[in-house]
């Protein structure tokens, strides 16, 4: 039986719509299902809490397995994304942070920083994230810190 690739859900805020639409093609280019939810233009300012809850709820709700979000740093997109139980979403800015996102925190969202990192670099955060296993010796600090949300 052939695993599927994940479906992945997207967000960004005005000053990562470069980056965004980079990323979407990036991933669809890949075989991955995406969904898009903008924005759909730079030109305006936009709240990023808005557009990470929807990344969150596609996750919570089962209608992708993963969530990439993006901002200016992608500082602001975790801080949103991890004020819900069952998310875990790092900021990850160069490999290391993004295999390690993965294998030790089994983080189901990435959030990356537009105006930190170039667009080749986000395609290997991302490829390097999706590409890297969880390491189950970690799932016991990672049930510690869903007990904490309880």
């Amino acid at each position: 039986m052939t695993k599927t690739k994940p479906c992945i859900s997207v967000a960004c805020d005005h000053a990562a719509f470069d980056l965004k639409r980079d990323l979407v093609a990036y991933l669809r280019e890949q075989g991955h299902e995406v969904i898009d939810h903008g924005v759909k233009s730079g030109r305006m300012s936009v709240d990023y809490p808005d557009y990470a809850l929807r990344v969150v709820k596609d996750i919570l709700e089962g209608r992708a397995d993963r969530g990439i979000l993006l901002c200016g740093t992608g500082i602001g997109m975790s801080i949103a994304a991890n004020r819900f139980k069952g998310i875990r979403a790092a900021v990850v800015h160069d490999i290391s942070t993004a295999m390690y996102a993965s294998s030790h925190n089994h983080a189901n969202i990435i959030c990356i920083g537009a105006r930190l990192v170039a667009f080749s670099l986000a395609r290997n955060l991302v490829q390097t994230w999706l590409d890297t296993t969880f390491e189950p010796r970690h799932l016991r600090r990672l049930n510690m810190i869903e007990e904490l949300a309880d």
